[in-house]
C-alpha cells in the first residue's frame, strides 16, 4: 500500500497495509450477512441508525477534521465543515428517504398496480482522497436508507479517514457489517466488483478510472453512477453583479486548495466588464493566504501530492507558453510540502491545457467573450459536462440555463452538491445522479406489482 504522506509537511504519517484476501472475504460476507436483516428494517429503525451516526461524527468532529488535515491537507475551517455537510447528510436522507421511496399507485388492468422501491443488496463505492467523508455519504447515505448495505474503497492516500468513517458507526451502535471500508488495490477493486454479493457501484474520481469501472460493470450487468472530471464554466454577463460574481467565483475555484471536480476552472467574462472583473478578481484572490491547514486562517492548503502539484504547474506553464497572460502566482514555491500559489491567467486560448484539461490546483483561468453566444459555445466546447454557473440577471439566467450542456447549473450562486438537490454529470463526467430523490433512485429496485383479477 502507498505510504501516506502529510502533504503539509513531506512527512510519513501512516503505512498500512493492503486488506488481505481472507480479510475481503469477512467483510463481504459481513455485508451480506448485514444486509438479511437490514433490509427487512423499517424505515424509522433505519433512520434512527442514521441519526446515531450523524450524532457520532458531529461529536468526534476535531479527530475527523484532523485526519483531513493529516493525510489531504485540508485547512481546518473546510475539514470541520465537511464533517458537518456529511452527518446532515445522514440526518437528511434519515428524515426523507420513505417519502422518496413511497410505492407509486399507476392504473392499469389489474384490480391494482403499483411500483415498489427494493433494495438491492450490497453497494460498493469507490471514492477520490479530496473530501473522503461527504463523498462517503453521497453513496451510504441513500444507499443505507433504501435498505442496502455498502462497502466503499477509499483512495490509498486517506486510510485514516477512511478506517474512521467505519469506526463512526461502530461507535453509533450500527449493525455490523452495514458500512465497512476496504484497504485494497485497482486489482482487488476489480475481484469485489465481480462478486455476485456485490450488486451495484458507484465510482467518483477521474475520468480514465470511470472508463475501467463502468467497461467492467457493463460486462457484469450491474447498474453504475459515475461522477468523474469535470471543467466547469463560470459565464459572466455584463448585467451580473460583478461584486457577487467575483467573491463566489473565487469562493468556487479555491475550495479545497482547488482540488474540486465541481470548482469553477473555465472563466468567461462578457467583454464590456472583462477589465472589471479580471480587476477585482486579483483583489480578491491576493488576499487569499496560503499555508498551515492546521491554522484557523488559512484559506488554502497545501495540493495533496507532489504528481499533483508538477502536472498542475505543466498545464499553467503549457497556457503561458500558449498566450495566457500569468497575473498572479504560476511558480513552484521552495520548502517543504506540495504548496501551490494562488494563480491566475487571463486571456486564456481556447487550446491552452488550462482550458482544454481538468486543472486540479488554485489556478484560475478567464477569457473575454464578446456576447453570450459565443460564452455558451466556448462553456459547452469540452468533453466535460459535470456543472456551470451563470452571471446575469434571474430571469435571463432561468432561461438560458437550459443551453448549457451539463448536469447542474447555477444562476448567481456557487456549484454546490446538496443532499436535497440530485448531482451529476453528462458526457466526459459520467452518468446517473447521487443525492436527493434521483439518488436515492439509482440503488434501488423499481418493481411492478400487478394484481389481479382482470379488469376490462
Amino acid at each position: 500500500m502507498p505510504t501516506v504522506i502529510n502533504p503539509a509537511t513531506g512527512k510519513t504519517i501512516r503505512d498500512l497495509p493492503w486488506h488481505t484476501s481472507t480479510e475481503v472475504e469477512a467483510k463481504l460476507t459481513a455485508a451480506r450477512d448485514a444486509y438479511g436483516q437490514w433490509r427487512d428494517y423499517s424505515f424509522k429503525q433505519r433512520a434512527e441508525c442514521l441519526k446515531a451516526v450523524a450524532a457520532q461524527l458531529r461529536k468526534d468532529r476535531e479527530r475527523h477534521a484532523a485526519l483531513m488535515i493529516e493525510e489531504m491537507g485540508k485547512p481546518v475551517r473546510e475539514a470541520r465543515g465537511e464533517v458537518d455537510k456529511t452527518a446532515w447528510c445522514c440526518e437528511h436522507f434519515a428524515d426523507h428517504a420513505e417519502q422518496y421511496l413511497a410505492s407509486e399507485e399507476i392504473p392499469s388492468d389489474a384490480t391494482r398496480s403499483w411500483v415498489q422501491y427494493l433494495p438491492l443488496g450490497t453497494v460498493l463505492g469507490i471514492l477520490p482522497w479530496n473530501s473522503p467523508y461527504w463523498l462517503a455519504s453521497r453513496v451510504f447515505a441513500p444507499a443505507l436508507m433504501a435498505g442496502n448495505t455498502v462497502v466503499i474503497k477509499h483512495d490509498p492516500h486517506v486510510p485514516g479517514c477512511a478506517a474512521a468513517i467505519e469506526e463512526a458507526f461502530a461507535d453509533a451502535g450500527a449493525p455490523h457489517g452495514l458500512l465497512q471500508t476496504l484497504r485494497i488495490d485497482n486489482e482487488a477493486t476489480g475481484n469485489v466488483l465481480r462478486d455476485r454479493r456485490i450488486q451495484a457501484v458507484s465510482f467518483t474520481g477521474s475520468t480514465r478510472g470511470g472508463r475501467a469501472v463502468s467497461a467492467l460493470a457493463g460486462e457484469l450487468v450491474k447498474p453504475a453512477v459515475l461522477e468523474l472530471g469535470g471543467s466547469d464554466p463560470a459565464v459572466v454577463l455584463a448585467d451580473a453583479d460583478i461584486r457577487a460574481a467575483v467573491d463566489t467565483i473565487a469562493t468556487s475555484r479555491f475550495i479545497c486548495a482547488g482540488q474540486s471536480c465541481i470548482a469553477a476552472k473555465r472563466i468567461l467574462v462578457e467583454q464590456p466588464v472583462y477589465d472589471e472583473f479580471l480587476k477585482a478578481f486579483r483583489g480578491r484572490l491576493e488576499g487569499l493566504k496560503v499555508g498551515d491547514p492546521t491554522s484557523e486562517d488559512t484559506d488554502i492548503g497545501p495540493l495533496a501530492r507532489a504528481e499533483i502539484r508538477d502536472d498542475l504547474h505543466r498545464q499553467v506553464s503549457e497556457s503561458i507558453a500558449q498566450g495566457a497572460r500569468c497575473v498572479l502566482g504560476g511558480d513552484l514555491p521552495d520548502g517543504p510540502g506540495c504548496f501551490y500559489p494562488v494563480t491566475l491567467l487571463a486571456d486564456v486560448p481556447r487550446t491552452a491545457p488550462a482550458f482544454t484539461e481538468e486543472t486540479f490546483g488554485p489556478v484560475a483561468a478567464l477569457a473575454p467573450v464578446a456576447d453570450i453566444d459565443e460564452a455558451l459555445e466556448v462553456a459547452n466546447d469540452t468533453q466535460y459536462g459535470l456543472a456551470a454557473s451563470l452571471w446575469t440577471t434571474a430571469e435571463r439566467g432561468m432561461s438560458l440555463a437550459q443551453r448549457f450542456e451539463v448536469g447542474q447549473v447555477a444562476v448567481n450562486g456557487i456549484v454546490k452538491t446538496d443532499p436535497r438537490l440530485p448531482s451529476g454529470g453528462v458526457k466526459m463526467s459520467g452518468y446517473g445522479r447521487e443525492l436527493g430523490p434521483h439518488g436515492i433512485h439509482e440503488f434501488v429496485n423499481a418493481q411492478q406489482v400487478w394484481s389481479g383479477p382482470k379488469r376490462d
